[in-house]
């Protein structure tokens, strides 16, 4: 009787360990590919840029996610309060990061550059007036970032309208300001430096040469 409680007792904790492998599993975040080669965004981005850019500083943000994630999950299976707010910061910047590098590769094309048609480039010009003002806007803002952040053309769900907004370090937009992502600039050194060095204006121009439209649009048709 006693033998078959201490195996009822085991197969329930393999059960419980072989459940906490699959959750722990499934928060398992992975370095997305890129749609493109290293060197299809030269010359506005290098590739040596886009190599460190993605496979370093983006793989990074992915590992360390991994493992506060992992660390949460333990510290809410010993109901361990104090790890969980611990934890907070770990989750948003390298959440944040995920989130917003994941986006900006998509946001970013060799076939990119001129100008948004259909509803993009008409919200465009019913919020701003014109193309040129949004983008006058959004680079006067991004540029203007203190230290290390992000700029972004964002959409309101509740007005209806397009907004630029930028964020900090790798705070996410939506969850900092409810605006729903739509094209990104990252303005972390490490995103211009070797190749623009201090002038941070020069690249911030240089990067619509290069951005995806089509993708824009497509995240501004599923926010609405």
């Amino acid at each position: 009787m006693l033998a078959a409680v201490a195996v009822s007792r085991l197969n329930l904790a393999r059960g419980a360990t072989s459940s906490y492998s699959v959750l722990t599993a499934k928060l398992k975040h992975t370095l997305p590919d890129l749609p493109y080669d290293y060197n299809a965004l030269e010359p506005t981005i290098s590739a040596e840029i886009m190599q460190l850019h993605h496979g370093k500083h983006h793989n990074t943000y992915v590992t360390n996610l991994n493992v506060a994630e992992e660390k949460l999950e333990e510290a809410k299976a010993k109901n361990n309060i104090k790890a969980i707010i611990a934890l907070g910061p770990a989750l948003k910047f390298n959440g944040g990061g995920h989130i917003n590098h994941s986006i900006f590769w998509q946001n970013l094309s060799p076939k990119g550059g001129g100008e948004p048609t259909g509803a993009l480039a008409d919200q465009i010009k019913k919020d701003f007036g014109s193309f040129d003002n949004m983008k006058a806007q959004l680079s006067a803002a991004t540029v203007g970032v203190q230290g290390s952040g992000w700029g972004w053309l964002g959409y309101d769900k509740q007005a209806k309208r397009l907004r630029i907004a930028v964020c900090a370090n790798q705070d996410p937009l939506e969850p900092t300001t409810g605006l729903v992502p739509l094209f990104g600039i990252d303005v972390w050194e490490h995103a211009y430096y070797l190749q623009y060095k201090n002038v941070r204006p020069d690249y911030v121009n240089n990067i619509y040469k290069v951005a995806n439209w089509e993708d824009v649009a497509k995240r501004l048709k599923d926010a609405e």
